[in-house]
């Protein structure tokens, strides 16, 4: 690198709590191998790249630190090394100010660039706050000159290769439509890698685009009305409309090809593997195994539609409900535990579909689960309802007319689903067994 970094420390003990570490109890095993840096006279900010090989996961962090010789009011530096104050980078509003001058300006530094989305306007970053509750990246708020707030979104973990969430929403947003927030540009970034030809890794680091403050996301809004009884078959059939626009748009601006048998024994496979899985985690589902074992039979016969790039994460939690201009697609990096590389491949629509549908269970099952009483099912059988309606409408793909392999969608959903709960909220578990009885048995009816 080319230039002399300040860790202090304390550095490993501070990276080891953080949220987003990924080898929990275990001390980090830290080799630096990239980063990049902008300074003036009072202030460094630094971005590195620390390889962790812990115990369970060997894993690439990207951590902005910042260096100051007038420390921060109100925010505690990692530690303190010949008079310089180090800090999380996220926490201090020169770190989000570097990203964006990259972003705006098509700048590059040692180790990044910045690539600015057109007819997006020039603006400074005036304040900034760390969004809190998440997991996997870090999204930071910033107020801005000229105009309403913006979201840097942060990716901790890094991997070689297009991040969906940044190529997705950029192709949407490039596309003119609204239904995902108004892209400003991201940063990708370049490290070592000795696993690769050329010895170099290329991914993304960040990614800036409207924030949307004050509003609630389609989870809450559903959950709030199957709670109250409240009808959501309008709201749940314009959800399938904006879902079936997206698509639409993905597969007109990138990439689709016709379903070959590999990539369908591929698919089926995978929904096999997880099958014997979730038996082995709950064993009471195993009386569902022949009708879930015929429906994916069916599937496999069944003609499928081309492949394209979807969500691939789709449920309520990924959609905002923003007043006057209705649904908003967020968070398109995928199922957080497929590789990233596989997040980037072309896959099924109904994929997302399914996941809707699941999401919509989940809204009923969370009130039985708090009321004692299944009376939200037919709350969620219209909204499930509604939701394929508008589907069918906007997409011109009757999705009816491939039941089974919805189904089979749908039931490799609901096993995840079924695993996840087992081994985390055993006392959620009734509703994707719920789901995953209800699918077999329409299909053992149907024999």
């Amino acid at each position: 690198m080319s230039f002399d970094a300040v860790i202090p420390p304390t550095f490993p003990g501070w990276l080891a709590s953080q949220r987003w570490y990924a080898n929990k109890g275990s001390e980090p095993r830290l080799e630096r191998i990239g980063g990049w840096q902008v300074a003036d006279d009072t202030v460094r900010v630094t971005t590195h790249y620390f390889l962790d090989r812990g115990p369970s996961a060997t894993v690439l962090y990207q951590v902005p630190l910042t260096e100051r010789l007038t420390p921060l009011l109100g925010v505690e530096p990692i530690g303190v090394v010949d008079d310089w104050s180090i800090y999380d980078g996220t926490h201090d509003s020169a770190y989000p100010s570097a990203l964006l001058k990259l972003i705006l300006g098509n700048e590059s530094v040692d180790g990044a660039s910045g690539h600015r989305q057109p007819g997006t306007q020039d603006i400074e970053v005036i304040s900034s706050k760390v969004l809190s509750g998440e997991q996997s990246n870090t999204s930071i708020i910033c107020t801005v000159t000229d105009g309403p707030s913006i979201i840097i979104k942060v990716f901790r973990a890094l991997h070689h290769g297009e991040n969906p969430d940044v190529t997705l929403q950029s192709v949407i947003a490039a596309a003119g439509s609204d239904l995902v927030p108004a892209s400003i540009g991201y940063v990708s970034g370049t490290w070592s890698d000795s696993g690769r030809d050329d010895g170099v890794a290329v991914g993304h680091l960040a990614f800036a685009q409207e924030f949307l403050p004050g509003v609630e996301d389609a989870w809450r809004v559903a959950l709030s009305a199957a709670e109250s009884g409240e009808d959501f078959s309008e709201r749940a059939h314009a959800l399938g409309v904006a879902t079936a626009d997206v698509h639409a748009i993905l597969a007109t601006q990138m990439p689709t090809r016709v379903a070959s048998r590999d990539d369908i024994d591929a698919v089926l496979a995978s929904m096999r593997a997880r099958l014997t899985l979730a038996m082995l985690e709950v064993p009471s589902l195993e009386t569902c195994r022949e009708a879930i074992e015929a429906i994916y039979a069916a599937a496999s016969d069944a003609p499928w539609p081309n492949l394209q790039r979807i969500h691939g994460d789709y449920h309520l939690g990924q959609v905002l409900a923003v007043p006057d201009r209705g649904w908003v697609l967020l968070d398109f990096e995928g199922e957080p535990l497929r590789p990233m590389a596989e997040r980037s491949e072309l896959d099924v629509t109904l994929r997302d579909v399914a996941g809707m549908l699941r999401s919509f269970d989940y809204a009923a099952g969370s009130v039985a689960l708090r009321n004692g009483d299944d009376t939200a099912a037919a709350w969620a059988s219209a909204a499930r309802h509604a939701f394929v309606d508008g589907y069918i409408e906007r997409s011109g793909f009757d999705v009816r007319e491939h039941r089974a392999l919805l189904d089979a969608f749908e039931i490799d959903k609901a096993l995840y689903e079924a695993v996840y709960e087992s081994r985390n909220r055993p006392g959620w578990l009734e509703i994707p067994a719920t789901a995953i009885r209800r699918l077999s048995a329409r299909r053992a009816g149907a024999r």
